[in-house]
């Protein structure tokens, strides 16, 4: 077994693709901020297959940590000098490990703010990416406006002292090269947000103008936003990935990514400069909102679907759940019933095929993607992915009845204690407010919907609230197995 180092790429074993092109080479077009599983998986991937076709060889990219947190990718970075394996999991047991190389150099921003800083105001960076989760951005899910009381903000917006947050260190980045005479890089957002360009500006545009507003106008003008729509299921890397990969391969892999096979990327073709990404596989449109109402209502609302339901029914593997007759069901019947009524055609895309295809990928049992991992911060998914589908029919006197079902059992998760009495690890950024307002609903069932932070006026609509009553009332009495068998029986 060898680790994984630049130095012993050629001892390995032949079925491990290693990088064909030579990284010395390379020179750091991309500046991606949140170097995570996905980003590994997903945007890293194209660029390498780009570079093993020996073009976009001044594309490499360099990733930067901006939370504490991670300290444990800069310290993998570092020891594989960027190097990682990502294995892709077929549904039928087969392995495909692959060395990716296309990141070249790794910041850890608390570190050196200004060593960011200045890699993302050097003239050769022309793109800025980030996946920093749906929460990133600093966006009221309800007002839809930039929440400047944020610490972290406040922070960055002192005179004289170094940027701690993206917000920061992106636009005071933006400010240098507008300084220098250098044009502003394209801020490309890859988190499952709506319109991730148009809210990646508001945001950044937001906290410029709190900078300064005339500053602030110019990067809501100047800059590039393109919005994008990318998938790909990404579970946590766990020790038995690590140590499978060590046992088939002989591969020492500090961090390595596993994956399905399925990927997209859909970009708006909105850049000065760019990579040959249609060559990689993205797909380059003009209009990204049908894929990623497509992706969000259908991916990512029935990820929510299942998350609780399948969490107080027993389950902690999302396969195990989705080859569940009685799951997959409830999924078709959410997708067909009420998500596919809200969106419009999607070019190139068979909506029928796509939804059936999705219940197969979350069945693929080598993925082992976690219950809890759907689980985890709601309060930033929930608004975002599905309470749109229920104000959408809601508007339109369309069904509810299963979207209203899935907000029932997310109350009914936040109580933090499943149906044989043990406790649940509630992971949301909103933990302690969602959980007092979630065991107060058995002497006042309105409780947890009544936060209009994450709600808004949905309380107030007597459909929803009667749809989302009797599931509660039912997930109370009869538990989560029975509740589902009457929603689709």
């Amino acid at each position: 077994m060898l680790p994984l180092t630049p130095e012993n790429l050629s001892s390995f074993a032949p079925a491990v693709a290693t990088p064909t092109y030579d990284r010395r080479s390379l020179q750091v077009g991309i500046v991606h901020v949140g170097v995570g599983g996905f980003h590994r998986a997903h945007q890293a991937m194209y660029l390498d297959r780009l570079l093993n076709d020996g073009k976009a060889l001044d594309w490499g990219i360099c990733g930067v940590g901006v939370l504490p947190s991670d300290r444990r990718m800069a310290d993998a970075m570092s020891a594989q000098d960027g190097l990682y394996t990502l294995v892709v999991k077929h549904p039928d047991g087969t392995l495909e490990p692959r060395v990716i190389g296309s990141i070249v150099d790794y910041l850890f921003a608390p570190d050196d703010p200004d060593a960011v800083i200045e890699r993302m105001a050097d003239p050769a960076t022309r793109i800025v990416s980030l996946t920093v989760t749906e929460g990133g951005y600093n966006i009221h899910a309800v007002t839809g406006r930039f929440t400047e009381d944020d610490p972290g903000v406040q922070h960055d917006l002192q005179a004289g002292t170094l940027p701690r947050t993206s917000f920061g260190l992106i636009t005071e980045a933006l400010a240098r090269r507008r300084q220098r005479g250098i044009p502003p890089f394209a801020v490309v957002s890859c988190d499952n947000i709506q319109g991730n360009g148009d809210i990646a500006r508001n945001s950044f545009a937001a906290f410029a103008e709190l900078r300064d507003p005339e500053f602030g106008e110019w990067v809501r003008q100047a800059v590039r936003f393109p919005n994008s729509m990318v998938d790909r299921i990404t579970p946590a890397t766990t020790d038995e990935d690590r140590e499978e990969l060590a046992r088939h391969y002989g591969v020492l892999d500090q961090w390595p990514v596993v994956c399905e096979p399925f990927t997209q990327w859909v970009l708006e073709d909105q850049f000065e400069e760019r990579p040959p990404l249609e060559d990689a596989g993205v797909q380059l449109v003009q209009d990204v909102e049908p894929y990623e109402l497509m992706k969000l209502r259908l991916l990512n609302a029935s990820h929510q679907a299942v998350a609780y339901f399948g969490y107080l029914a027993g389950y902690r593997l999302v396969h195990d759940a989705c080859q569940d007759p009685l799951f997959a069901t409830f999924l078709l019947a959410y997708m067909d019933q009420e998500a596919t009524p809200t969106l419009e055609p999607v070019p190139g895309i068979d909506l029928n095929d796509y939804k059936r295809n999705l219940i197969a990928r979350f069945s693929n049992p080598q993925v082992r993607d976690t219950i809890p991992r759907l689980c985890a911060e709601s309060s930033d998914r929930i608004p975002k992915w599905l309470l749109p589908v229920i104000r959408h029919n809601l508007e339109r006197g369309g069904p509810i009845a299963l979207s209203a079902a899935i907000v029932a059992s997310w109350a009914r998760y936040a109580e933090g204690i499943d149906e044989d009495g043990n406790p649940i690890d509630v992971v949301d950024r909103k933990k302690n407010t969602l959980m007092a307002a979630a065991r107060e609903q058995r002497s006042d069932p309105l409780a947890f919907v009544r936060d209009r932070e994450i709600f808004g006026d949905l309380v107030d609509d007597i459909t929803f609230v009667t749809s989302y009553l009797a599931t509660l009332e039912s997930l109370h009495r009869k538990g989560a197995r029975t509740t589902l068998h009457d929603l689709v029986g």
